[in-house]
């Protein structure tokens, strides 16, 4: 028997055990309130809308001279990123429950720049720490045997950890894009209940996407092109309740 069919028939035998077998899950959905905690991966880059003139070499009034060449492209490239967070839950009805999840987020954004002076090319690093607070609603499906679909959406507000100091006199291709500190996001996923005997794990998959502009907006090489950024994330988490 080759890997894939060795792996598909091992998904499958454990599907029916968690369809037949009778687990209780802790009693993770016996109360109105619970708490658990949540591990999460993701990804996030940029949606980049530029600027009519963003091609335009950067002119330094300082020393009276363009120190760019003509930008060809602006680019992000999707970079990973972790999250630890507690959940706590209140249920609404036996499908219905809304739920918050706090979480302290590590990860870093990349934006790459292309001239047509090739050896001008740079990729620039937005690092960010920042605690997310989201308020979600999760619909769930009837229990079948000890695993539960659902679907869940929502909206979180994130807020940096720290914000970066300025260095006036760091010369304008060392500046490093900023974002605003703090901004509003969507929400949207789906995911499974599983039930164990004494906890209930869930597998679940969300994207999300800011409001509006995290750009704080500057007069430097990397910013100035720019007229707004959203951040769009793709996120794959482990729940434990």
């Amino acid at each position: 028997m080759n890997l894939p069919k060795a792996l598909l028939l091992f998904a499958a035998l454990l599907f029916s055990r968690l369809v037949n077998a009778q687990a209780w899950g802790g009693g993770a959905d016996d109360n109105k309130v619970s708490f658990g905690f949540s591990f999460q991966y993701l990804n996030q880059n940029y949606k980049i809308v530029k600027k009519p003139d963003w091609r335009t070499p950067f002119y330094d009034a300082e020393i009276n001279r363009n120190i760019t060449d003509s930008l060809t492209s602006i680019t992000s490239r999707s970079s990973p990123g972790f999250t630890v967070g507690f959940i706590t839950r209140y249920r609404l009805s036996e499908n219905l429950e809304v739920r918050t999840t706090p979480a302290l987020v590590f990860a870093d954004r990349e934006l790459n720049y292309t001239y047509k002076t090739p050896s001008q090319n740079a990729n620039r690093q937005v690092q960010s720490t920042t605690v997310e607070i989201p308020l979600l609603l999760k619909l769930r499906s009837d229990k079948i045997g000890n695993v539960r679909a659902y679907l869940v959406g929502g909206a979180k507000y994130s807020m940096e950890v720290s914000k970066g100091q300025v260095d006036e006199n760091e010369a304008p291709l060392q500046r490093k894009i900023r974002n605003n500190r703090g901004f509003a996001s969507y929400e949207a996923g789906f995911g499974f209940d599983i039930y164990f005997e004494y906890f209930k794990m869930s597998p679940e998959i969300k994207v999300g996407n800011s409001f509006g502009n995290v750009l704080i907006a500057e007069n430097t090489p990397f910013s100035n092109p720019i007229s707004k950024l959203f951040l769009h994330s793709i996120m794959f988490s482990l729940h434990f309740e």
